[in-house]
């Protein structure tokens, strides 16, 4: 029978991070595994959408009510209704059970779901070794159900020049740590700029912006909301820091896709974040604006440290590929049927 795959976050072009896995993960199955056959299943909301978009001969859609079909479901996204004949779901992060990181009511529906994956999973896929002993703390999953399978990142090669340029990306919400960035580079020399690229929509975004609006460097700060990929790959290219203090991750992959275009990168000495960076990063504190702020004038300030980070960034980042990622799941699927 065919394996089943929640494919309604892989839908559209303004994708997140879940969105981002989800996509690579169900075509990297479908490529490397052409002769056996896939069910991308889709929830009613999303359904007809996936119309638009095509999907590969060895796959076949389904509309995700109930029980799912196929000999193996793979939930995508720590979400499972109803449990298959076997099931793996894989869990990105569970920051909303430790920190004021969204409302009360997100946080409680987030929970219940997370605790029904949980539940209705034969084994479950943690992005990193910090997620997965907080789905054993938080969750009371046995650690020999789970398996830490980290997400993969393109190499991305540019010979443009670099700028004076601080580069932030992600959803602008309190859990981002925007404030205390923008608060860090005011202390930088007047030649730098900072550009915050993310939507401006997460929670807690209106105080994480008043930083910016009250910023003696509201001049040198800009905020272009949502960027496109091409937009995206346009401020990689020019930056000559990445800067990611964020204070949870379930895994920061921001931070390897700015070691794979070449930039330095400064970001946070907790939650999942130096267990991605490594030594590749300047880790900092988080909650401490001199910190970051020091951090970010070493850099400006060191061109030899610039280019030993953006070196160790990109050995770093060639650990990470979505082909073993894919190679991974597949083996798990192998080892619960």
């Amino acid at each position: 029978m065919p394996i089943a795959l929640d494919a309604t976050y892989s839908l559209g072009r303004n994708l997140s991070g879940v969105g981002v896995y989800s996509r690579r993960i169900i075509a990297g199955l479908a490529a490397a595994h052409r002769d056996e056959n896939f069910l991308y299943c889709y929830r009613p909301h999303r359904f007809l959408r996936s119309y638009r978009e095509r999907i590969p001969p060895n796959a076949a859609r389904r509309l995700l009510i109930g029980t799912p079909p196929g000999d193996l479901f793979h939930a995508l996204n720590q979400r499972v209704d109803a449990p298959g004949r076997r099931t793996v779901s894989t869990f990105h992060d569970l920051f909303v059970l430790t920190g004021d990181y969204s409302t009360p009511e997100f946080r409680a529906r987030f929970a219940a779901q997370a605790r029904q994956a949980a539940q209705n999973s034969d084994a479950i896929i943690a992005v990193s070794k910090f997620t997965a002993s907080q789905a054993e703390e938080l969750l009371k999953i046995p650690a020999a159900r789970i398996r830490v399978i980290p997400h993969g990142v393109d190499i991305v090669e540019s010979s443009a020049p670099r700028e004076n340029l601080v580069l932030f990306t992600g959803a602008i919400q309190r859990r981002k740590n925007v404030a205390r960035l923008v608060r860090a580079f005011e202390r930088m020399p007047r030649s730098w700029r900072l550009t915050l690229a993310g939507a401006a929509d997460g929670y807690g975004a209106e105080k994480e912006l008043e930083a910016v609006e009250q910023s003696p460097r509201r001049a040198d700060i800009d905020v272009p909301g949502y960027v496109s990929s091409r937009a995206l790959e346009d401020l990689y290219s020019r930056a000559r820091i990445f800067a990611f203090p964020s204070l949870d991750e379930g895994f920061g992959i921001p931070v390897l896709e700015a070691m794979a275009r070449g930039v330095p990168v400064v970001t946070s000495s907790r939650s999942a974040l130096p267990e991605v960076a490594g030594d590749a990063a300047v880790l900092v504190d988080p909650l401490d604006v001199d910190a970051i702020a020091a951090a970010l004038m070493r850099l400006a300030a060191d061109e030899q440290l610039r280019a030993d980070l953006i070196r160790r960034g990109l050995e770093r980042a060639r650990r990470f590929t979505w082909e073993s990622a894919v190679e991974r799941t597949w083996n798990l699927y192998h080892e619960i049927k």
